[in-house]
């Protein structure tokens, strides 16, 4: 199944600050973690690979606000919003733009605490799926494209992101069913033919 096509959301509770660099209002923090069980739904969890922005991280990435694409903070492409990868996760550094009304109001909300969270936006390239011994799945992001980061006010699993992760789910619990059969079929045929091959003898 080609995935680069769709694309995804994620969010979490973040670290993020306000302070200001040389004359410069900033916004930084963590956008991403590595190494964290999500919970998408009772029995579904994801998690990211500390490697998965390695190849993406460079590209030309918005800092929005609500994943609005009209309302941009800041781009890698401009020198404006800068994006690392360190042991934590992904961590990024935004350049507030004073003349711009919502980045500074978006600062703002940040500095109160009245907006505490954040997400990002990428396709998923690669990926290793895990069937656990509880029943549940686990989904470990190996590659991804990343596209942009939000603040965001009410961060939450795009319905659309659901939906596909629902859809992988059927898929890889179909292959896994497949695959056990297969197992099986391949064991009882050993079996056959060694018990035939001793009533030979």
């Amino acid at each position: 199944m080609n995935r680069e096509k769709e694309v995804q959301i994620r969010s979490l509770p973040s670290e993020l600050t306000t302070r200001f660099e040389s004359d410069e209002k900033v916004i930084e923090g963590y956008f991403a973690v590595f190494n964290s069980e999500t919970e998408l739904w009772p029995g579904a969890f994801e998690e990211i690979d500390p490697g998965a922005f390695n190849e993406s991280v460079t590209n030309d990435v918005r800092a929005l606000i609500n994943h609005d694409t009209n309302l941009v903070l800041g781009r890698t492409k401009s020198g404006t919003l800068e994006l690392r990868v360190d042991g934590k996760g992904l961590w990024g550094k935004v350049k507030v733009n004073e003349d711009d009304s919502d980045a500074v109001n978006a600062y703002a909300r940040l500095k109160r605490g009245d907006v505490d969270q954040c997400s990002f936006g990428f396709r998923i390239l690669e990926e290793e799926t895990e069937f656990r011994d509880d029943g549940s799945i686990k989904w470990r992001l190996k590659k991804v494209d990343l596209h942009e980061i939000s603040v965001v006010t009410f961060p939450a699993y795009a319905d659309t992101s659901v939906q596909a992760r629902k859809a992988d789910y059927e898929r890889d619990i179909k292959r896994m069913r497949e695959a056990k059969k297969n197992q099986l079929r391949e064991r009882l045929k050993h079996g056959t033919k060694t018990t035939n091959a001793g009533e030979e003898n």
